[in-house]
């Protein structure tokens, strides 16, 4: 695993043009923890809803931005189950943003090619949320021009328990558990494994992010909080990710291709 840390300066995109990598180096699936909303929020003199209402915000010009880089699947984490013991006024907020960010943004992304996927323990949450993410995944189904995962109510270890509750209840025999099917029955089953998993904020740690789907993915972390998180700063983790070399227990990968 390489990680990397950008600098507490922003560079313009125009700066970073010379070093985007060419579309065969580009990660096909990128991760993102959405992290330091309060965090904005604070330094403004705004409460912590107002910052969560502002990463929102930016969520539909990050999507293009990836889009047009090339990125076919895009995740991202809003909500982890840890998350539920936040203050309950804090909670109830993130929840109607989640209702009123997939009513805003869903058209537009529908009619952008875009499908939409949720992973994460849809049942906590409230019966007319969830009923809108289902309609909006039901409607996005047929798209493939990008997945857009939306990790809400998502926990790691909480995912695995669910794949190893889902396997006992199908009756899979012991013998017949290997990482495969493992991977098929995990929230995110029939999606590549994230190349590369960003994180905003200033902090470097995954959080119970994607454990077992990053075990080989290369990580970048920056400074910048994400309502301010933008092109310049996808472009410099793109730019970055195209000069790894890949390491994969029994060989490698340079610049995200077979080497």
């Amino acid at each position: 695993m390489v990680v990397s840390r950008d600098s507490t300066s922003t560079p313009q995109a125009s700066d970073l043009s010379a070093d985007l990598p060419s579309q065969a180096d580009v990660p096909q699936h990128v991760a993102v923890i959405m992290d330091a909303n309060g965090r904005w929020a604070e330094q403004r003199g705004l409460s912590r809803t107002d910052g969560h209402a502002a990463g929102t915000e930016n969520i539909r010009a990050v999507i293009e931005h990836f889009g047009r880089r090339g990125v076919k699947v895009l995740t991202l984490f809003a909500f982890s189950t840890e998350n539920w013991k936040r203050p309950r006024p804090e909670v109830r907020g993130l929840m109607r943003l989640l209702n009123r960010t997939i009513d805003r943004e869903i058209q537009p992304l529908h009619e952008a090619g875009v499908r939409l996927r949720y992973i994460g323990r849809l049942d906590a949450l409230d019966a007319a949320v969830r009923r809108q993410v289902e309609r909006a995944m039901a409607l996005t189904a047929d798209n493939d021009r990008m997945t857009v995962c939306v990790a809400f109510n998502y926990g790691s270890r909480a995912e695995i328990v669910d794949a190893v509750r889902a396997m006992i209840a199908d009756g899979v025999e012991p013998e017949a558990v290997n990482e495969d099917l493992l991977s098929g029955y995990l929230y995110t089953a029939g999606l590549t494994d994230p190349d590369l998993v960003i994180r905003t904020g200033g902090d470097q740690r995954l959080s119970n992010f994607l454990l077992w789907q990053a075990a080989y993915a290369e990580y970048h972390f920056t400074n910048t909080y994400w309502p301010d998180f933008g092109e310049a700063e996808i472009d410099r983790a793109l730019a970055a990710y195209a000069t790894r070399e890949r390491r994969f227990g029994g060989g490698s990968r340079t610049n995200g291709r077979s080497g």
